[in-house]
C-alpha cells in the first residue's frame, strides 16, 4: 500500500509557512513504515528537535485506477479517518533550502498517525469539519470545504502519476494552525460524522 500526500492544500496554512498557494497538488510519499495506528504512542525522534503536528483527513481507496475521470473519483474511496502527518520542521526547512526532497522530514518511522476509518456515509462529503487538540486545548480546527484542491481534484490529478490501488491511503492536507509538539504531549483528532463530533484518535508523543 502506498500513503499519497498532499500538501499546502489550505490557503491559511500555505501562507503561515510563508510559502505560495499552489496551482497544483503538491505531492510527496510515505511509506507504510510510517503508519502509527490503534492509538501507539509516538516516540520523538533523536534526528529532530522541532516536529510539529499536522492533523488532516484521510481518504481509504477501494478500487485500482488510474487516469481516474472526475465523474468517477467519488467511488474510488469508500471510507475517511483522521490522522497527523508529523514533520520534522527543522529537516524540512534545511532540505527546502537545498532543494532537495522532503523525505526524511516528512517519511520517517511512525510519522503517520491514522484513526480508525468511517464509511463515507456517516460523513458530509461536501465538508468534513475536523480538529486536533494538545493537551486539551483546540490547536486546529479545519472543513474539508476549504481545501484548494478537493478529494475529486487529488484523486484525478494523483493518477495521473501512480496507479492507485485497493487499500492504499491519501492525506489531504492541513489546515492552518500547525505548531510543534514535546515529551508529554496528548493529542486528540475529533471529526464531525453525521452521528455528531466523533474522537478519532488518542496520541502520546514519548
Amino acid at each position: 500500500m502506498k500513503i499519497i500526500c498532499i500538501g499546502r492544500n489550505y490557503v491559511d496554512h500555505a501562507r503561515e509557512l510563508n510559502n505560495p498557494v499552489p496551482e497544483k497538488p503538491v505531492v510527496f510519499m510515505k511509506p507504510s513504515t510510517a503508519l502509527l495506528v490503534n492509538d501507539k504512542p509516538f516516540y520523538y525522534p533523536e534526528f529532530s528537535n522541532d516536529i510539529h503536528h499536522e492533523v488532516e483527513v484521510v481518504l481509504r481507496i477501494c478500487k485500482n485506477g488510474r487516469h481516474v475521470q472526475p465523474e468517477f473519483a467519488p467511488t474510488c474511496f469508500d471510507a475517511v479517518a483522521l490522522g497527523i502527518d508529523f514533520t520534522a520542521r527543522d529537516l524540512q526547512a534545511a532540505c527546502k533550502k537545498k532543494g532537495h526532497p522532503w523525505e526524511i522530514a516528512k517519511a520517517f518511522d511512525d510519522s503517520a498517525v491514522v484513526s480508525p476509518f468511517v464509511p463515507v456515509e456517516e460523513v458530509d462529503l461536501s465538508g468534513i469539519r475536523f480538529a486536533l487538540e494538545k493537551n486539551g486545548q483546540t490547536v486546529q480546527e479545519g472543513n474539508t470545504a476549504d481545501m484548494i484542491f478537493s478529494f475529486t481534484d487529488i484523486i484525478v490529478y494523483v493518477s495521473r502519476f501512480f496507479r492507485l490501488t485497493v487499500g492504499d491511503y491519501i492525506f489531504t492536507g492541513t489546515p492552518a494552525g500547525v505548531g510543534p509538539v514535546q515529551v508529554g504531549d496528548r493529542l486528540t483528532g475529533r471529526m464531525e460524522t453525521t452521528g455528531g463530533w466523533k474522537e478519532m484518535f488518542h496520541c502520546e508523543v514519548r
